[in-house]
This record gives structure tokens, C-alpha cells and sequence, in this order.
């Protein structure tokens, strides 16, 4: 399978120059990653697959001004499906395993910044994301328990500008 092919991105204008790629090795259903996201100058497209296993793939809008602002949406990704989602800048991410073995790998555009590194809790209740897992079952990193709701991230930012 073709991995990457910047002719068929460029030709739907998603021409990006790849910086990094990161791999998330996730050994059990139920894990809970997200919602992610950085601000400018280090906001980040994001171009994720799954290479083993199975997750949902969330999305939340966050860019300033956007008419999908705090809306979300979803993917299925999985090994079998051989499908991959493109997220762009001002958008927060997440994933839930699906399976008790999966591995997503994915792209990003910019780099790393601790500094600029922000989320949204993954249950928040002004967003309503319906995740395919249980809350009794979900398994959340210490980093990810701690993001704060939509709700305070307004009051601190109107969203994400500069995408």
C-alpha cells in the first residue's frame, strides 16, 4: 500500500511539509488519548492511521470564528480498513482503542512545544462526544485527566487563531 503520496495531497490542496511522526502503541481497549491540541505558533495538521488494531478517531473544532466551532466528528481507523483522516490546524484530537492491541501512527506539520500544549477533557459535557467505549472502561493518562472543559478554555482563549 502507498503510505504517502504528496502528488494526490497536493492535488486536493493539502500540500504539507511533514516535520515529525509519532507512533502511540496502546495495549488494551478502553484507552482514552485526548483531546490534544497546540496553540500558534506550533498548532499542528495532523494525518493519522492506524497500522495495528482498531480506534475512533475524534476531532473538535477550536478555531476561532470557525461555523463548526466546538462541534466534533469521528473515524473508525483501523488495520484492515487501510484509511487514514487528515486533521487540520486548530482542531483538538483524540482516540479511543477500540481493540486490546492497536498502534496508530500519524504526521504532523510543526513541532513539539510543551510550552504550547493544551487540551480538553475528553468527557466534556458542552461538546457530548458519543465514544464507543464504556466510561467505567476508560483508561486515562494523568496528562490527559488534568485538561480543562470547553467552557474554561473560552474564557481564556475565544478559540484558536492563527491556524
Amino acid at each position: 500500500m502507498r503510505v504517502l503520496d504528496v502528488n494526490a495531497l497536493n492535488e486536493h490542496g493539502l500540500n504539507k511539509i511533514w516535520v515529525q511522526e509519532n507512533h502511540s502503541c496502546n495495549t488494551r481497549k478502553g484507552i482514552v488519548r485526548g483531546l490534544h491540541f497546540q496553540f500558534p505558533p506550533f498548532t499542528e495538521t495532523k494525518l493519522v492511521r492506524a497500522i495495528s488494531g482498531e480506534v475512533m478517531d475524534v476531532f473538535v473544532d477550536l478555531r476561532e470564528g470557525s461555523p463548526t466551532f466546538g462541534k466534533w466528528d469521528w473515524i473508525i481507523l483501523s488495520d484492515q480498513s487501510f484509511n487514514a483522516i487528515y486533521i487540520p490546524r486548530g482542531f483538538a484530537h483524540g482516540f479511543c482503542t477500540l481493540t486490546d492491541h492497536s498502534e496508530i501512527i500519524y504526521k504532523v506539520d510543526n513541532y513539539y512545544s510543551k510550552d504550547h500544549e493544551s487540551g480538553i477533557m475528553w468527557n466534556d459535557p458542552d461538546i457530548s462526544i458519543e465514544w464507543r467505549v464504556s466510561k467505567q472502561d476508560v483508561l486515562l493518562s494523568e496528562r490527559d485527566r488534568s485538561h480543562s472543559s470547553l467552557k474554561e478554555f473560552l474564557k481564556e482563549h475565544r478559540g484558536i487563531s492563527q491556524y
